[in-house]
């Protein structure tokens, strides 16, 4: 399967809160990332998702939102400490390759994985942005699609 969207994780299902909707799946990777996304039960059940199920999480990069690393994250989940993104991926600014419009800027993570996040031109600016500089990338839990891997 080749896509378009420029952040894939490799990785299997650790945990699923189902409801009668949509369902809760707690993504572990390869790199010892974890990320949530939340999904329809019925594309669960056609996946045939359960713990320990590989899984390929994908997330286009313009769905990543990204935050200076001192810009008082509290650590944790959800709507409490005032960021509604479930998913925060600490790293370090590796490249910036600004656009006219938009900046593309890839996150390298501590276990070796990439994060592309494709943000405005001005947003970059104003989050004085350079290599080396340690960022978040947040990622709603909406935003993260599923694919089942075989094997």
């Amino acid at each position: 399967m080749k896509i378009s969207a420029r952040n894939q994780f490799d990785g299997h299902v650790q945990a699923l809160t189902r409801g009668p909707v949509n369902t809760e799946v707690v993504v572990d990777t390869r790199e010892g990332d974890r990320l949530v996304a939340v999904v329809t039960t019925a594309s669960v059940d056609a996946l045939g998702l359960g713990d320990g199920t590989p899984v390929l999480a994908i997330v286009k990069a313009p769905w990543v939102v990204l935050a200076r690393d001192d810009a008082a994250l509290p650590d944790g989940p959800g709507l409490a400490t005032g960021f509604s993104a479930r998913n925060r991926l600490y790293g370090v600014v590796e490249q910036i390759e600004a656009g006219r419009v938009n900046t593309e800027v890839v996150l390298a993570l501590p276990g070796g994985t990439q994060v592309c996040a494709v943000v405005s031109r001005e947003a970059a600016l104003a989050l004085g942005l350079t290599p080396g500089m340690p960022a978040c990338a947040l990622i709603k839990a909406s935003h993260v699609l599923l694919a089942r891997l075989e094997g």
